[in-house]
């Protein structure tokens, strides 16, 4: 019988990577473009609550992008710092 391996397969933390920045970008821009639209809609300021809302979503979707990213790239170098031997290594 094999044995599994359990470590993750080299294209896991990549594809996890992604799909977070990815989903970063499409459910606030979608969440601000439909909220906007309804509350324009009713509240006859047609283009006024949508475009704010788009650019308060841009806004939220580069934070969190730039959040996920300096949380990987920090375990990334981590990850790095242990295999060099230097665990207590800072820059």
């Amino acid at each position: 019988m094999e044995e599994k391996d359990t470590k993750a397969a080299w294209w896991q933390p990549a594809l996890e990577i992604g799909s977070l920045v990815s989903s970063w970008i499409i459910a606030p821009i979608i969440v601000a473009l439909i909220l906007g639209k309804w509350l324009d809609t009713n509240f006859h300021t047609t283009p006024i609550i949508f475009l704010s809302l788009a650019g308060f979503a841009f806004l939220i979707s580069i934070f969190g992008i730039f959040k996920t990213v300096s949380k990987y790239a920090k375990k990334i170098e981590s990850l790095s710092n242990k295999k060099d031997g230097n665990p207590n290594e800072s820059k």
